[in-house]
């Protein structure tokens, strides 16, 4: 561990398909989805111990979830929480915290995590990590983690890398955004795809030069808020900056334009944790694979979700493929193969009150 080590959070998002637990006022990477006892961003801050000093750790989030945030990660000063004026996407959020680091630190060699992914072999991500950042303090590149892909799954991005050289660090050749099933079985049979974990180590001048010739509007807005960075005027400059950037990601903003990205090949036990089915697939299941995390009696019940508060005793005879969750005034019920309508809940239940959403 070096105090050039910096770490970025990205904190910010809602995550409505993991609806009625992720709100708009308490989304899911501040819960403890797996029952694990840490939530997801404390667990996505500790798996960095060894790597990151806690001085180091940034977490971008939004204005309404600072409080949770100093609550959960209560290590981290004022100046650690990064407070976006408003949403747009990953670009702007990841700058912002890059030329923040760059007042600290112009020598700084950065990870970026989202909040809300499980990492089942942390030693292992360690161990990729370390390799990555090592090679980026060496070189003028831009590295992501890609994950080996254990099925051909239609909702996670894929990185083609070059497999001409056998070491451990690969040069990408194309991203492809959310394939259909046809494309993702012929990646996962090539063997030279892997999924994009949203994961990137770079070092600050590397990040800073990809950010002045792929988005340089989104470069000169920070540029010039970063003269009131750590003053009382910090807000002020944002909410002149943030306007002036698009709303774009990374990946489609910097990453799938660069020539210098590379992908280090990952085998880390990684989910995004982004929907029902992602949490009944990384979950203890018992002897008829249901997943219950609640007090609960259940008769001829299979296959099913069942997260509700202990406080309630929940009774349930003969269903099978379901979820079954319940979270601070909202019971939802639907089928395990019916959970891209998650979204579609989330947008009616707004009619009964913003509460609910």
């Amino acid at each position: 561990m070096t105090s050039n080590n910096f770490l970025i959070i990205m904190a910010g998002g809602v995550g409505t398909r993991f609806w009625p637990f992720s709100r708009q006022s308490f989304p899911k990477q501040f819960h403890d989805i797996l029952g694990t006892g840490r939530t997801l961003i404390q667990q996505t801050a500790d798996r960095f111990e060894g790597i990151c000093p806690n001085e180091n750790i940034f977490v971008v989030t939004s204005t309404e979830y600072y409080a949770i945030t100093k609550e959960q990660l209560p290590f981290l000063t004022d100046n650690q929480i990064l407070l976006e004026p408003s949403r747009r996407n990953t670009a702007p959020c990841i700058a912002y915290a890059c030329f923040k680091i760059a007042k600290k630190n112009p020598n700084a060699n950065i990870v970026v995590a989202p909040a809300d992914h499980i990492i089942l072999k942390e030693e292992e991500f360690r161990k990729r990590i370390n390799i990555a950042l090592d090679y980026s303090i060496e070189n003028d590149v831009l590295v992501t983690l890609g994950i080996k892909p254990t099925r051909p799954d239609t909702g996670y991005g894929y990185i083609q890398f070059d497999d001409s050289e056998a070491n451990e660090i690969k040069k990408v050749r194309t991203f492809t955004e959310k394939p259909n099933l046809e494309l993702a079985e012929m990646f996962l049979a090539s063997g030279d795809y892997v999924w994009n974990g949203g994961i990137f180590i770079w070092s600050l001048k590397s990040i800073n030069a990809a950010f002045d010739m792929y988005l340089p509007e989104v470069a000169d807005a920070f540029r010039i808020a970063q003269k009131h960075f750590y003053t009382a005027k910090e807000k002020e400059a944002l909410d002149i900056a943030y306007p002036r950037c698009r709303s774009i990601s990374i990946d489609n903003g910097i990453m799938e334009k660069a020539e210098n990205v590379f992908v280090v090949l990952s085998d880390i036990g990684w989910s995004d944790l982004g929907t029902w089915k992602s949490v009944y697939e990384n979950s203890e299941k018992d002897e008829v694979n249901n997943v219950i995390d609640a007090k609960a009696m259940l008769f001829g019940v299979e296959d099913c979700i069942i997260k509700t508060p202990k406080d309630k005793l929940v009774v349930i005879n003969d269903l099978k493929g379901y979820i079954v969750a319940e979270f601070d005034g909202v019971l939802m019920i639907c089928r395990k193969d019916d959970e891209q309508k998650v979204k579609e809940f989330v947008t009616k239940a707004e009619a009964y009150g913003k509460q609910f959403v």
